[in-house]
């Protein structure tokens, strides 16, 4: 028998306290009850949330944004961690499912870092880690690529969930990874980009492409995308006068859902902060894949083939050694004992 929930979705329209790793956990956490207070299963938050994007490779050379780097990467958290036993222990008391954006440092590198969406099931479980397979543009100054052992659809309680981050989401391949998996609820996180061409309506790029993966899937598409603080542009400000007119500019951010038809369930959040909601149905994707089928009648598999490597890149492979303990993961506090506290 079919099983299609329907649930409430929250998507997170927010900006990080500026590199203050502790503190925006703190925000994730209150921001995690207040949509679970008003019905919401699942939360999406925006890409590297936790804690802070690196504008100042956008608006200052390298050398000037090398200071920056090392604050970020002495914001970054290792996975698992402390943040995200946190995180985990929010997700199961407000019995939520969790898709939120770190900055991940390597367990093995203080100067490496990754672009890391972590997804955390409503038991507080961390089910997922996935790190972006290719840094956009001036982000290859701050993030390693990442590989695709994480590139996966994670069965939960509200269906098939996946995730990708901002620029991912205009990856084909890596959408229909997804897709032929099974996915039907997609997770598109994103930070606001003022700093774009000034031809690039980043809103509205960012709407488009929810749209596709979502019509091209039939799927639902929740989207969560940053916004810029004045405490932000306050800090650029210091680095590079002028800053402010890069960063104040309009129509840079869109948070909410789209259904699998292509088009916006609910009200969607354009530049202003708050949470974006809509009911989600899985039983509408079926009618729209009875037309396109993607991953099933609809496609050609004798003519078309997608491998995906999906091993873990490691910088180093003991022979003999055991294989490090991957997701998922619960946190090492016993969390009933820390819910009752």
């Amino acid at each position: 028998m079919l099983d299609s929930p329907k649930f409430v979705a929250a998507a997170v329209q927010a900006a990080p306290v500026f590199l203050d790793t502790q503190a925006t956990v703190a925000k994730a956490v209150a921001l995690i009850h207040e949509a679970a207070s008003n019905g919401a299963r699942l939360v999406a938050f925006p890409e590297v949330f936790v804690a802070g994007y690196p504008y100042w490779s956008w608006i200052a050379n390298p050398l000037e944004g090398s200071p920056w780097f090392e604050k970020l990467a002495r914001s970054a958290i290792v996975v698992p961690g402390p943040e995200v036993d946190a995180l985990c222990h929010a997700a199961r008391a407000a019995n939520v499912n969790v898709v939120i954006g770190v900055n991940e440092r390597a367990a093995y590198s203080l100067g490496t870092i990754y672009n890391t969406v972590l997804t955390i099931d409503a038991g507080g479980r961390l089910i997922g880690r996935h790190r972006k397979l290719v840094p956009t543009w001036a982000e290859k100054l701050t993030w390693a690529p990442g590989d695709a052992s994480g590139l996966k659809v994670h069965q939960t309680d509200i269906g098939p969930l996946g995730a990708l981050a901002c620029g991912e989401n205009t990856n084909t391949l890596a959408r229909f990874a997804l897709l032929a998996q099974g996915e039907l609820v997609h997770v598109a996180n994103y930070i606001s980009l003022p700093v774009a061409p000034p031809d690039y309506d980043m809103a509205e790029a960012i709407k488009v492409r929810a749209m596709a993966h979502s019509f091209e899937g039939k799927v639902f598409t929740v989207v969560s995308c940053s916004t810029v603080s004045e405490e932000i542009i306050a800090a650029m400000e210091t680095l590079k006068p002028g800053a402010r007119g890069l960063l104040e500019r309009g129509n840079s951010a869109f948070s909410g859902i789209v259904g699998p038809d292509g088009r916006i369930v609910g009200e969607a959040l354009v530049d202003r902060e708050g949470i974006a909601y809509a009911e989600i149905d899985l039983a509408r994707c079926i009618q729209p894949k009875q037309m396109h089928d993607i991953i099933g009648h609809y496609n050609r598999f004798d003519v078309f083939e997608l491998k995906v490597n999906t091993g873990r890149q490691r910088p180093l492979t003991v022979d003999g050694a055991s294989a490090d303990a991957d997701l998922p993961y619960a946190p090492r506090q016993d969390l009933a004992a820390a819910d009752a506290r």
